[in-house]
């Protein structure tokens, strides 16, 4: 697992990692479950993910071998939801899918629009999920052999408030 800032500048590395690492056992990509409420919010976090996901696919697709590289499960820790408004751990795996069927839809817009020959084959796509058409959802990430848990909690407390991040640590025993 490798930690990296969500700041754009800082994004670039962890691409470099998924794609490079021979020994990744997992992913945790952790959303502001407020901030997710929000249309920016929503739509940062979505693309971010959208792109990591397809970077993860393209890993297990894109193979040299018959046999891809291992799957690689991800956690979507949904956190600070200590905090009123705060969207529940389904409703952001909700907002998400929603998100990335919109994301995915206008990149294949745009690749219509630009000419680009798209009849070959699927594999050489950027489809992320089942051939990119209709909704999302993260059972589609299945095929690619990458499995996607959503898990709220909260990592900061303050006060009388407690963290509760025991959940996040159940899903990373079991991917160690």
């Amino acid at each position: 697992m490798t930690d990296t800032p969500g700041h754009g500048k800082l994004r670039q590395h962890a691409y470099d990692a998924i794609t490079s690492a021979t020994s990744l056992k997992g992913l945790i990509f952790v959303v502001d479950a407020a901030a997710i409420s929000s249309p920016q919010g929503l739509a940062e976090a979505a693309t971010y993910l959208h792109d990591i996901l397809l970077a993860l696919q393209k890993r297990h697709t894109g193979a040299k071998t018959s046999k891809g590289p291992a799957g690689i499960p991800v956690l979507i820790a949904a956190n600070k939801l200590d905090l009123f408004t705060a969207l529940p751990a389904q409703l952001v795996k909700k907002r998400l899918e929603e998100e990335i069927t919109k994301i995915r839809s206008t990149r294949a817009k745009g690749l219509l629009d630009s000419a680009v020959d798209i009849e070959g084959d699927d594999e050489d796509r950027e489809w992320l999920g089942e051939g990119g058409e209709g909704n999302f959802n993260f059972g589609q990430m299945k095929e690619a052999e990458i499995e996607v848990s959503v898990i709220g909690g909260n990592a900061s407390a303050k006060g009388e408030e407690k963290t509760q991040v025991e959940q996040w640590w159940g899903w990373i025993a079991q991917q160690m």
